[in-house]
């Protein structure tokens, strides 16, 4: 991987966010190559999805919204990662990967702490960085980054930079179905930013506090589900041959239709 990141940053693609002033964990910026090429992929992306068909309209929201949408969605209770500390190196880790990591087959996302740390020591589970067993117990970190409204602090109402881009579909959804005059099936797109307060970020641009979203939510009628599901995935294999990733979606294709015919 550190290969791959000089190379990127003496191509002119990706390089270390603020780093004259020392850096900030995980922060990238995308320089003349970089920027150009990310812009090409939403550009054909959007234009697979939105420009070329007639049953999929197109969103720009804004990054922040009322906080009563994050809690009805369940961002604010439920939003959150399982974290252990290192008492040895100090390192930070996920319990459910470390878990995961160290008894092959099993999964616990979702599990509370105080059954992770019980897996955890049934489990000899170690530290990746020390080898060490010496953990602190699990607890819950939320994902969404929190801010404030107002120009005084202590009295300023708080606001979550959005996690996620599909919230905002459903919150306009009512507004779209009015303006646009479409009928179901149909599809709402949108790209842009989301930020998410990652405690464990990492391994360049595929784990980072800020990062770009491109994603539709297609509405559609409970009785055509199959149909649409046999359609979409046809679909997303054809986007994913002009992405150069088809063998990546050749992958667990059958699995994923038995999960959602369960």
């Amino acid at each position: 991987m550190d290969k791959i990141v000089s190379l990127c940053k003496r191509r002119g693609f990706i390089f270390p966010g603020s780093e004259i002033y020392g850096g900030l964990a995980n922060t990238w910026d995308y320089g003349p190559l970089g920027v150009e090429l990310k812009n090409n992929i939403e550009r054909l992306w959007w234009k697979f999805f939105v420009h070329d068909r007639l049953d999929m309209v197109g969103l720009d929201a804004a990054i922040l919204m009322n906080p009563k949408v994050w809690k009805a969605s369940g961002h604010v209770d439920s939003f959150n990662d399982a974290m252990v500390d290192c008492k040895n190196c100090k390192s930070r880790h996920r319990a459910d990967h470390l878990i995961e990591d160290a008894v092959p087959g099993v999964k616990v996302e979702g599990i509370a702490p105080e059954d992770l740390d019980k897996l955890m020591q049934e489990n000899a589970v170690v530290c990746p960085k020390c080898g060490a067993k010496n953990f602190t117990g699990a607890r819950r970190f939320n994902l969404l980054f929190q801010t404030n409204i107002g120009p005084v602090e202590k009295n300023a109402e708080p606001v979550y930079l959005r996690g996620e881009l599909a919230q905002a579909m459903f919150v306009d959804f009512k507004s779209i179905l009015e303006t646009s005059r479409k009928k179901l099936p149909f599809g709402i797109a949108q790209s842009g930013k989301v930020f998410r307060n990652e405690i464990t970020p990492g391994n360049f641009v595929f784990r980072t506090l800020e990062f770009d979203l491109m994603e539709f939510e297609y509405f559609i009628r409970a009785e055509e589900w199959e149909k649409c599901f046999e359609y979409w995935l046809q679909k997303m294999q054809e986007v994913s041959k002009a992405f150069c990733m088809w063998t990546m979606m050749k992958v667990n294709v059958r699995e994923k239709r038995r999960l959602l015919s369960a």
